[in-house]
């Protein structure tokens, strides 16, 4: 999430350019014992010799238990500078409709300068665990505990809701790469980027030892239930991330990846230890980025695995980091964005005519890798907006272009954000002076609809004699799913949340099984208040969202929508060689298989894998393998949704090819679109079909392929009769499965090729000899 004074955007957030579809790896996997093992997730990491308590918290299926009417999560994030001591109202533990959501996201712990999880110096002032608010009703201490402050109330007000579990969320938007002390000065210390990445771009295992110990000793001492990493960003993208952090984050980029995967291996081990002991299983989440631009530099976001669930932040896809005016968080393409629309995205064959700047474009990115119930999709309960906008549709789609941006912001042209009564929270540029961003909580969007302008404003630095210039007409996208407030006579555009929108989604979420909601944050909710003539904070949107799955099926509990194999081997693979940042479009990852049972794979073994629709159907490869995409459960652009969600793919090893035990091979891959971790692996082995270990499939015995025993000789090819196949043209660039006659014998190309002759490759080189014809 971001900002500790307000929910602020990556300013990168949208980014203009795509990547190629990134598959990342899967490593080898161990079978385990039943009773927890019977309540784990289904393809959730498991730290080896640990009983881990999987059945606290998941039942038999793997799926989480919440209570009897909440099928589905709602997981508000609950901000720690909203206490009412600087002459705003106060949104307080006891504000939280706690009988209507499921998960508490206390926003923000940090990485300190040791590299340990902190809130800062205790003490009265310290919001987490020193505040204390008398007088106010509902805020009083719980004297069970040691604390006072927030951490005091969670805890108070758990008591009464047992099944709302609470997680400490580290870093956000701010915070990632530093902290802010006491007196409310950022402190530039490296936050994540040093503590998991060292300046050569290696892992900082120290640091990351550090930090986890620290977490699961700071989730102890407070009473979480786990643990929240918000880290924006790890990714090889240059300029990601807050600007002031880019002087460290820069010069790591190589290496974020590598440190993020190592910090959260090290966290969910750690995590799972401590749970063994204490009979109880303790959480691990993240808030990841929706962003093609973003997740184009995490490679495949192989993190996916040790996470109980991944919150996706599906917001921030429009605002005035730029000048294109569109929703802030629309569930779907319409294929008229125009940020899109300049890049050619609709227009280019490699792209599939898909738009990726909407929810369910990410949720089907991280649907290739996991469960839909280990995956929650993001809502603002804040606005987004420009002013001076030009064009569009009552400013949908149209152009507000900035004459400067603001400082510190790492940009040099940026959009035209509104200020005023229309940016409520007035964010601060580095030199004090309000950031444009149309940024206001959702309440506050009402009352502009309404004409209303509520008696709050005088907190905010607004005369209480202020008018209102012109009408906030709302309008709606059905399409798009996305409401707007349009003010046609000051050109303002903002782009909000509201029932008809939030219901939608939340059908969205019921429907295709989908773990739940996370919300950006909580004091951003409305109500209508009669006896003021006013909207204010408020529960209505969460309300909204419980009503809706409190009597919808569970959730979906499996990677594949196919029966997979319940016997797997230890063939793992991995997706490696990245091009870094902007360098990698298109994006040729090495795919590395690693045979790690005593059995040879023959040539011509086939392989097969799912990916996700967020990309479109034309993975290839260069290597001979004949990678080819063999079912699609969606095929075309995506406007209104992806119809489904996988792509499944076949490769081979070449017939010449045997894969002996402990041997290793590998094969470049073409990608258009990104996406996580393939999934759903099988391997034929001599006539029969297994599953990969290292997909962590509930419930799979990993076994040694057959008797133990394959042939070692590839299998012959019949020489064709006649010479039936074109002629050899030197200069044609042939791929991998392509077939010529040379000189009176035909050939077949192993891999792409360009000038080189049939004859003059060698027995191992890229053409095969397929005989005289």
């Amino acid at each position: 999430m971001l900002s500790p004074t307000t929910k602020r955007a990556s300013l990168l957030a949208s980014g203009a350019a795509v990547a190629g579809l990134l598959l990342s790896s899967l490593s080898g996997g161990v079978s385990y014992a039943a009773d927890n093992e019977s309540c784990r997730p289904d393809g959730l990491y498991k730290t080896p010799g640990v009983d881990v308590p999987y059945c606290s918290v998941y039942d038999a299926e793997g799926r989480e238990k919440m209570g009897a009417d909440h099928q589905r999560r709602v997981i508000g994030y609950f901000t720690g500078w909203r206490t009412g001591k600087n002459g705003q109202d106060a949104y307080l533990a006891d504000d939280i409709p706690w009988d209507k959501i499921t998960h508490i996201n206390y926003a923000f712990a940090h990485v300190d300068a040791a590299n340990k999880v902190s809130v800062g110096a205790d003490g009265p002032n310290n919001a987490a665990t020193g505040m204390t608010w008398p007088g106010v009703a509902g805020a009083e201490m719980d004297p069970a505990f040691p604390y006072k402050g927030h951490f005091n109330q969670l805890n108070k007000f758990k008591k009464q809701h047992p099944d709302v579990k609470t997680l400490i969320s580290v870093g956000g938007w701010a915070e990632t790469g530093g902290y802010f002390d006491e007196s409310g000065k950022r402190v530039g210390s490296g936050g994540f980027y040093t503590m998991a990445t060292n300046a050569d771009g290696s892992v900082n295992q120290a640091g990351i030892n550090t930090f986890a110990d620290s977490a699961v000793d700071f989730i102890k001492k407070y009473g979480f239930n786990g643990v929240d990493i918000d880290y924006e960003y790890p990714t090889s993208m240059k300029d990601a991330g807050h600007p002031a952090d880019f002087p460290i984050s820069n010069a790591r980029r190589a290496g974020l990846n590598k440190g993020y995967a190592a910090l959260m291996k090290t966290l969910r081990e750690k995590l799972d230890r401590a749970g063994a002991a204490d009979g109880k299983h303790y959480l691990l989440t993240v808030a990841a980025p929706s962003s093609g631009y973003l997740l184009r530099g995490m490679e495949t976001f192989q993190v996916q695995k040790y996470l109980d669930y991944v919150n996706i932040m599906s917001y921030d896809l429009h605002g005035a980091w730029n000048e294109y005016v569109g929703p802030n968080a629309s569930l779907f393409d319409d294929g008229k964005d125009a940020e899109l629309a300049a890049a050619n995205v609709y227009g280019s064959a490699q792209y599939g005519g898909i738009g990726y700047l909407n929810t369910d474009w990410a949720y089907h990115y991280f649907r290739g890798s996991m469960p839909a119930g280990r995956i929650n999709i993001g809502l603002p309960y804040y606005t987004r907006g420009h002013k001076n906008v030009q064009g569009g549709t009552d400013g949908l789609w149209g152009k507000a272009a900035a004459s400067s941006c603001p400082a510190g912001s790492g940009l040099t042209k940026c959009g035209d954000g509104a200020v005023g009564i229309d940016n409520l929270w007035h964010d601060k540029d580095d030199n004090g002076v309000e950031s444009p961003a149309g940024s206001n909580p959702m309440w506050h969007a009402k009352n502009l609809e309404k004409g209303i302008v509520g008696d709050y404003v005088t907190q905010y630095g607004f005369p209480a004699n202020t008018q209102l210039t012109g009408t906030y007409a709302r309008k709606y996208d059905s399409t798009l799913v996305a409401p707007w407030l349009w003010n046609a006579q000051k050109k303002v555009f903002l782009s909000t949340e509201d029932e008809q929108s939030v219901a939608k989604k939340a059908d969205y979420v019921v429907d295709r099984g989908i773990g739940g909601t996370m919300v950006w944050e909580m004091a951003g909710d409305y109500a209508w208040n009669a006896a003021k003539g006013q909207y204010e904070a408020g529960s209505t949107l969460t309300s909204l969202m419980y009503d809706k799955f409190k009597t919808a099926a569970p959730y979906g509990a499996k990677k594949s929508n196919k029966a997979l194999p319940a016997e797997a081997v230890d063939i793992a693979v991995d997706f490696t060689e990245f091009k870094l940042g902007d360098s990698n479009y298109p994006i040729t990852p090495k795919l590395k298989i690693t045979n790690n049972t005593a059995t040879a794979l023959p040539g011509g073994t086939e392989f097969q894998f799912d990916y996700s629709t967020a990309a479109p159907a034309n993975a290839s490869d260069q290597s001979g393998f004949g990678t080819k995409v063999i079912s699609s459960d969606h095929t075309g652009g995506n406007v209104g949704g992806l119809k489904g969600d996988f792509h499944r793919v076949s490769l081979k090893l070449p017939a010449w090819q045997t894969l002996a035990p402990g041997a290793t091979v590998d094969l470049s891959f073409n990608y258009y679109l990104p996406v996580s971790t393939p999934s759903n692996w099988t391997v034929n082995i001599s006539g029969k079909t297994y599953a990969l270990a290292g997909d962590l499939a509930r419930g799979t015995k990993v076994v040694e392929p057959g008797s133990g025993t394959t042939p070692t000789t590839p299998p012959t090819t019949e020489p064709p009769t006649g010479c039936t196949a074109p002629a050899y043209v030197a200069g044609t660039v042939y791929n991998a499965g392509n077939e010529v006659s040379h000189k009176g014998r035909k050939w077949k190309a192993q891999w792409w090729t360009q000038n080189q002759e049939p004859g003059t490759t060698g027995e191992w080189g890229v053409w095969k000899d397929l005989g005289a014809c």
